[in-house]
């Protein structure tokens, strides 16, 4: 008796089953309106980036998320979002796949933000430039550069040849500003530093009381170095003026400029001869 009860009861159980599997196939867009958990488009990491970095926009990727697992404070994905976040500092390392939080990025234009950029121990100091010795809008935040004095004598007994003079003052300095624009590796989104007047410069203290010396004695320009190096691996290299003589053969009689010769004796500035 036992026995039939319970081969009745897995009968029942296994025509429930039939039956339920039949309603699916029966009415698919009954099982399919299930409703699903909300999803989000979240600003999400790229690849790692480390603290202190400032935002690109091949930083920035996008997720979708379920809106339950989202991270409180989690930005989502836009246009805007990511416009905004281009140029922020990245306020701690973040690793490939993180979702971006406000918290995470302080931007262009907060309190702080140019302080924070700078590295231990540097400071920043702004050169004006014209179109010419800004090198036309080449220059973007990021790239590092040599300062170049150009200056006119102005004793009238001096030979036509040492009335003018070009020599570098600066060498392999940071541009972390272009006037107000402060993003490195700026894409063609980026605002057009074209009309840019002010370079803002990473220098150390005693750098920054030659930039103030230097734009009283004569012009500043600024010349691009090469990126094919890493900063840390450029050498500094003394070197000397150049003169107007150096230059123009019409300055010295269309006679070839004199030979010239400098000495350095330990850490005695050099001595030039010229013959």
């Amino acid at each position: 008796m036992i026995l039939r009860v319970a081969l009745f009861g897995l009968m029942a159980l296994g025509l429930l089953g039939f039956g339920v599997v039949a309603w699916v196939f029966t009415h698919p867009q009954a099982a399919q309106s299930a409703p699903q958990p909300a999803a989000v488009g979240v600003i999400t990491m790229a690849h790692a980036v480390r603290a202190g970095n400032l935002l690109k926009s091949d930083d920035l990727t996008s997720k979708d998320t379920p809106k339950t697992e989202t991270p409180e404070g989690a930005l989502v994905d836009s246009v805007d979002a990511r416009r905004d976040l281009i140029g922020g500092m990245v306020r701690h390392s973040l690793s490939t796949g993180d979702a971006l939080r406000a918290v995470d990025v302080m931007r262009p234009g907060d309190h702080g933000f140019l302080a924070a950029v700078l590295q231990s121990g540097m400071r920043a100091v702004t050169v004006g430039v014209d179109v010419v010795s800004g090198t036309a809008g080449l220059i973007w935040p990021g790239d590092r550069v040599d300062v170049v004095l150009t200056q006119a004598m102005a004793e009238a007994n001096l030979p036509p040849g040492r009335r003018f003079a070009a020599e570098t003052v600066l060498q392999n300095v940071r541009v972390i500003a272009i006037d107000r624009l402060l993003v490195e590796g700026a894409d063609a989104a980026a605002p057009d530093p074209q009309g840019a007047r002010t370079v803002t410069l990473e220098v150390t203290a005693e750098q920054a009381e030659r930039v103030q010396v230097a734009e009283r004695i004569g012009t500043l320009s600024l010349t691009v170095r090469s990126a094919d190096q890493p900063a840390a691996q450029e050498r500094h290299v003394d070197t000397p003026p150049i003169w107007a003589s150096d230059v123009s053969r019409v300055l010295t009689g269309g006679q070839a400029a004199p030979r010239m010769l400098w000495i350095y004796q330990g850490t005695d500035p050099g001595k030039e001869f010229r013959f």
